[in-house]
C-alpha cells in the first residue's frame, strides 16, 4: 500500500475542492436510509482528519486510523486547533487491530484504491468485519474502473495555488493500476522548493468488490453514484458501497 509522506503537508491545500460538510451530510443520509445509528465509528484511512473532525463536531463517537504518521500529525494539529478530542492511531488497513468492536466503519475519498493487491484488500474487509458488532455498517467509496481508464489514465494535471504548484502525472498500467508521480513546488519567499511523491492506485471491478465483501461476512445493501442515492451508473467516477455485517446467529435461525 502506498502512503503519503511529503504530500501530507500539502494534502489539504491541494484538495480544497472537497466539501467535507456535504460528504458528512451524505454519510448520515445513507445510514439513515437503512435506519442505522452510527454508534462507535471508525474512520479508516482518515488522512488529515477533516471528515473525522466534521463528524466529531456533530456529536459522533468517532476515531481515526491511517497508515501515514505524517497525515496523522496534520490531523492531530487540526483537532488541537478545533479543541476536539479525537483518538488517532497509526495502523495499516490490512493489519487493523482494535481493542474492542465498532458499530460503523467509513472509508472515503478513494482510500481503498491504494490497496493494489486483491488479497490485501480482502484482508482489509476481513479485518473490518472481525471488529464489527452484529448489524454494523461499512460505508466506503472507490474510484471506478471507468475513472482509471477514462479520466486518470495517462493524463497530467496541474494545481496552482498561492503557495503551492503541483504537477500530477499518471501512467495507466495493467489491471487498472495507475502509477502517480507528484512534483510539488512550495513557495519560500521569492523561490520555490521542490519535493516529490509517488504512489499507486488500483480500480477494482464492482462485482469483485461485492464478492470480497460477501466473503468477509457482509451483505451489500447498496452501490451508488457518489454523493447520491442513485444506483451506480457505468460512467460514474466514484462508487459508494453500503454493506452490513451479517448477524450469524439470526442467519442460522
Amino acid at each position: 500500500m502506498s502512503g503519503y509522506h511529503d504530500f501530507a503537508r500539502f494534502y489539504d491545500c491541494l484538495t480544497f475542492n472537497v466539501d467535507y460538510v456535504k460528504r458528512a451530510d451524505y454519510i448520515q443520509s445513507v445510514l439513515s436510509l437503512f435506519g442505522h445509528e452510527p454508534g462507535l465509528t471508525l474512520d479508516l484511512a482518515c488522512g488529515t482528519g477533516s471528515l473525522t473532525l466534521e463528524l466529531k463536531s456533530r456529536g459522533w463517537d468517532i476515531f481515526g486510523i491511517d497508515g501515514s504518521q505524517e497525515m496523522l500529525s496534520e490531523a492531530m494539529d487540526k483537532a488541537y486547533d478545533r479543541e476536539l478530542s479525537v483518538l488517532f492511531l497509526c495502523q495499516q488497513m490490512d493489519k487493523l487491530d482494535l481493542y474492542g468492536t465498532i458499530d460503523t466503519c467509513i472509508c472515503t475519498l478513494d482510500s481503498l484504491n491504494h490497496v493494489t493487491d486483491r488479497d490485501r484488500l480482502q484482508a482489509v474487509f476481513d479485518r473490518v468485519a472481525l471488529f464489527m458488532n452484529p448489524g454494523g455498517v461499512f460505508l466506503f467509496d472507490v474510484n471506478t474502473v471507468y475513472k482509471h481508464r477514462s479520466i486518470l489514465g495517462n493524463n497530467t494535471f496541474v494545481y496552482d495555488t498561492d503557495d503551492v504548484y503541483c504537477v500530477w502525472q499518471n501512467s495507466l498500467k495493467e489491471n487498472n493500476i495507475v502509477d502517480i508521480d507528484l512534483d510539488i513546488f512550495e513557495r519560500d519567499g521569492e523561490v520555490y522548493r521542490r519535493s516529490s511523491e509517488s504512489f499507486t492506485e488500483r480500480a477494482y471491478e464492482i462485482d469483485d468488490l461485492s464478492e470480497m465483501l460477501v466473503s468477509a461476512g457482509f451483505e451489500v445493501l447498496g452501490i451508488y453514484n457518489d454523493l447520491t442515492l442513485e444506483p451506480l451508473s457505468g460512467d460514474c467516477d466514484r462508487a459508494v458501497f453500503a454493506a452490513r455485517i451479517v448477524d450469524v446467529k439470526n442467519a442460522e435461525q
